[in-house]
């Protein structure tokens, strides 16, 4: 699904360079869940941010399904974003003056338009136990219910991939493992996942684990947790054409 080669990220400041990224190598193959442990600062974010074409790489490649992201103008980039990437962040940004459904629909404002993305949002909300909050607002919810909400809204358009930087990192250890929880019910069921994380507890959930030190990536150990290999159902069924 991706391939990416000899990442580079270089930022100067005055007569100084950091090398946020120095030289990162790392293939994502389908039904993945990989994830990269790091401090504050190893460069975790950028490496995301370049893999999902956010950040031009100061040197080095990333490929998406074939397709050299580098290459691509501005507009192709962001329409490959909306189509195949799914974003969660660690704060979930929710839009505070619109309802939890007009929050999860916010997407698909980006591709054409579909009669069916408001049944699939519902869907969608339904699956993360937020049926009867469809029509509430964020400043209502608890953080768990409004990580749950950006988890939908980050699945609405029906991604290939999700994308999550630090998502658990805002919220108490019980709604933390919640989360992963979900998100490994996620990846049973198909969806490649590319996760960074500063808390080594989360480990279990993945099926190969990277360290980031000083821009530098090396991976530490490749594992089949429980439940890999499952069918696509469940949630995927949903997934809009």
């Amino acid at each position: 699904m991706i391939q990416a080669t000899g990442l580079t990220k270089v930022y100067k400041t005055g007569k100084s360079e950091v090398r946020a990224v120095d030289g990162a190598d790392l293939d994502v193959n389908p039904r993945e869940f990989i994830l990269i442990l790091g401090r504050s600062g190893s460069g975790k974010s950028t490496l995301l941010g370049m893999l999902a074409g956010l950040i031009r790489p100061s040197s080095g490649t990333v490929r998406f399904k074939g397709r050299d992201i580098g290459s691509l103008p501005d507009p192709a980039i962001s329409e490959l974003r909306a189509r195949e990437i799914g974003f969660v962040f660690q704060f979930s940004g929710l839009i505070p003056t619109v309802t939890v459904l007009d929050n999860v629909l916010l997407p698909t404002l980006f591709i054409p338009a579909r009669p069916e993305a408001r049944s699939y949002a519902l869907d969608l909300l339904e699956r993360m136990d937020l049926a009867d909050r469809a029509g509430a607002y964020p400043r209502t919810l608890s953080s768990g219910e409004m990580k749950r909400v950006a988890i939908a809204r980050a699945l609405i358009n029906g991604p290939s991939l999700l994308i999550a930087d630090e998502p658990t990192g805002d919220l108490d250890a019980y709604t933390e493992y919640e989360i992963m929880d979900l998100f490994r019910q996620l990846n049973n069921e198909g969806m490649t996942i590319v996760m960074v994380t500063h808390n080594p507890d989360l480990e279990q959930y993945a099926t190969r684990i990277f360290g980031m030190d000083r821009g530098r990536l090396v991976e530490r150990s490749h594992v089949e947790h429980a439940g890999q290999g499952v069918m696509e159902t469940g949630l995927l069924r949903y997934r809009m054409p």
